[in-house]
């Protein structure tokens, strides 16, 4: 609550942050942040994934309590304990994913939104007083029509809807328009800009699209590895600086040593279509390619289809056109990606390739469990499989208290080794990567690394896909920049300019 007195809360807020650290055991996610909101103003901010952004709006919220650092409501000092206080001081926010509930109408979404909606509800006078509400509003919902009837644009209005009428006056967006068309966004943040005008309400948004900032926003603040790196008016910054300050214009890291030339081609797609993960917008890859003996990597920033094509090629999503590897049909099926030595590292491997209850050497047999003599028609050959694991252990250095352990019981360094061993043991023609070092430490960062590149130089053809730009630098051959669930640049990774790529990130061709 606010230190002194009971808060008055007309019109838009001032928010600010002093100094604002946010500290996990001895990893520092937040150090030191200052930013101002004015009054009335709409104020973007901007970074790659795991700059922040998520972190500092979960401590304004009171989801996190920071580790130092203060914040003001309206000039004055606020401590906020949990969000029911952010709430009862003004503050709201509209998360990346509805949180209506689809089988209610929009109006029964709001008034059980109300921390005072009474058990038995007069739907005669609520509807009265909803319409009033909406009259005064510049946006307008179908109340009567459950969410589930609704466009993606009419929810998105709807959760904002739904912060003015609990009677919010500072709004926090994240990523607001990540499921909209780019007309529904548009209309969006068109009327959100209205409401910041007229003095309504104050917003900071989370975004990584520069259009959206250069068309919509006040002001703009960057964070880079939890630190504040830049601020400024927007109509006194172009997106060459913005990308600049989200990037960085230090050296990236120094490629791991290569060797050999690319040899011919083993992954072709061609002509890829499917649908998004929010069915409303689509994954068009028109070419893609990777050689044996080279590493491409895709850079972007979460949501912008990399989850999608990962599935497409592991044959999780369906999807429209041409796949090929060495030159022949790939639908993903298992005895395809055997018979064409296909392997796979998804993003979180625990959840995504593991049966986490089963036991470390169960889960590295996954490949081979069945294959040269290793069962028989009804039984496991349970000690080869234990001895294979035990050898695999040993040279991918899983620390494990035993190979009957459950794989869940590792850590996530081990789990990504534990799965390295079984994807890059035998041949692998390709190997397809999605976020493969996230969240692990420096040590298990730098062994994984070394073992993709140490394929890619015995002749696999790699596919990358990372939100860590220092990562693709450092892995890749050639760069792709998927931006809105298509390929929108390519460059080699050996002339690679930083700001470029992250111009393209951003959404800005």
């Amino acid at each position: 609550m606010i230190i002194g007195e009971d808060p008055v809360l007309p019109g838009a807020l001032e928010v600010a942050t002093l100094g604002m650290t946010m500290r996990f055991g001895g990893f520092t996610a937040l150090d030191d942040v200052s930013i101002r909101v004015a009054p009335g103003s709409f104020h973007a901010l901007l970074g790659e994934n795991g700059a922040g952004k998520s972190t500092l709006v979960k401590c304004m919220m009171g989801f996190y309590h920071a580790t130092s650092g203060q914040m003001t409501v309206g000039g004055r000092e606020a401590r906020i304990a949990d969000p029911r206080d952010a709430h009862a001081l003004g503050l709201g926010m509209v998360y990346q994913h509805f949180t209506l509930v689809p089988s209610l109408t929009a109006a029964e979404n709001l008034v059980i939104s109300r921390r005072d909606t009474p058990a038995v509800i007069d739907w005669a006078r609520e509807s009265r007083a909803l319409r009033d509400f909406m009259a005064a509003m510049p946006f307008r919902v179908p109340l009567d029509q459950p969410i589930s009837r609704l466009a993606a644009g009419e929810k998105q209005k709807l959760e904002i809807l739904k912060q003015l009428y609990l009677g919010r006056r500072f709004l926090i967006l994240d990523e607001p328009t990540s499921v909209l068309t780019p007309d529904e966004a548009d209309e969006v943040l068109g009327h959100v800009r209205a409401l910041c005008a007229a003095g309504e309400i104050s917003v900071l948004m989370i975004t990584h699209k520069f259009r959206e900032v250069t068309a919509f926003a006040d002001e703009v603040s960057v964070l880079r590895r939890g630190r504040l790196v830049g601020q400024g008016r927007v109509a006194d910054l172009g997106h060459a600086d913005m990308a600049a300050m989200m990037i960085g214009t230090s050296a990236a890291r120094t490629p791991l040593p290569r060797q050999g030339a690319a040899g011919p081609e083993v992954l072709s797609v061609r002509g890829v279509k499917a649908r998004d993960r929010s069915g409303l917008k689509e994954i068009a890859i028109d070419a893609l390619t990777v050689k044996a003996g080279e590493v491409v990597g895709i850079a972007g920033i979460s949501g912008n289809g990399q989850m999608e094509l990962m599935e497409i090629l592991t044959g999780q999503r369906p999807a429209q056109g041409e796949i090929r590897v060495a030159g022949r049909p790939y639908h993903a099926t298992r005895t395809e990606a055997q018979a064409l030595a296909v392997r796979y590292l998804p993003e979180e491997p625990l959840r995504n390739a593991c049966a986490g209850r089963m036991s470390v050497a169960e889960n590295i047999a996954f490949r081979s469990f069945d294959r040269n003599g290793a069962a028989s028609r009804f039984w496991l050959a349970g000690g080869q499989m234990r001895a294979r694991a035990a050898q695999l252990v040993d040279a991918f250095k899983v620390k494990t208290a035993s190979l009957d352990a459950p794989i869940a019981a590792l850590s996530g360094g081990n789990v990504q080794r534990a799965v390295l061993a079984r994807e890059l043991t035998g041949e692998v023609r390709l190997l397809v990567i999605s976020n493969p070092c996230f969240g692990l430490d420096f040590s298990a960062v730098a062994e994984i690394r070394a073992r993709i590149m140490a394929a890619r130089n015995a002749g696999t053809a790699v596919l990358l896909m990372s939100e860590d730009l220092d990562e693709v630098m450092e892995l890749s051959d050639r760069i792709l920049v998927m931006s809105e669930g298509r390929i929108a640049f390519e460059t080699p990774a050996a002339t690679a300019d930083l700001a470029t790529i992250g111009h393209h990130m951003g959404g800005h061709a």
